[in-house]
């Protein structure tokens, strides 16, 4: 058994480039530019929910706090008339900074869970290629598996997903590498 904190420097650098292979994702190249879509008639969308002043957070509409009220006749109604919808606000004053920052974080904590994993399983000296199998194994059912509960349950694309779940496996690829060539 090894410990993960004695893995220390495969979790930081996987962190590490998996947050430079996830900027040119995203900053380079245009794949996800298509992920989302203008709601028509944005403008008038905009200012008329902007008297509201809606706080950050997600929302559903119509929404009911008690399973007993989807059989209502004013909820049925709601829903016949539409729109459904999941309604996610965020600040208006959106900071990429402090979103990043979670990000890395994020990867930290998904390498330090492979490491963790993999130092019960495996032990020092295994080969490169079974280390990089079981870092990416895990790491992939971090950074890929649970996006699918976003098209199941909330609606979203499953072609945005699908691309998503494709990063998350070079994520997972950048990680086993970086835990192999690292590997004690």
């Amino acid at each position: 058994m090894i410990s993960a904190m004695s893995l220390w420097l495969p979790v930081l650098l996987s962190a590490v480039f998996v947050f430079i292979v996830s900027s040119i994702i995203h900053m380079v190249l245009t794949y996800h530019r298509n992920d989302f879509k203008s709601v028509p008639g944005e403008d008038d969308v905009l200012d008329a929910l902007s008297p509201f002043n809606i706080p950050e957070g997600e929302y559903f509409i119509p929404f009911v706090n008690e399973p007993k009220q989807r059989e209502s006749e004013e909820f049925k109604a709601k829903v016949a008339k539409g729109p459904v919808a999941f309604l996610t606000v965020i600040p208006a004053n959106y900071k990429m900074g402090g979103k990043l920052a979670m990000w890395f974080i994020y990867s930290l904590l998904v390498g330090l869970l492979t490491a963790y994993v993999a130092g019960l399983a495996l032990d020092a000296g295994s080969h490169y290629m079974a280390v990089f199998r079981f870092t990416g194994t895990v790491a992939f059912s971090a950074y890929a598996l649970a996006l699918m509960q976003n098209s199941i349950w909330y609606g979203r694309g499953w072609g945005n997903t699908l691309k998503s779940m494709g990063d998350g496996f070079v994520y997972a690829l950048v990680t086993a590498g970086t835990f192999g060539w690292l590997w004690p």
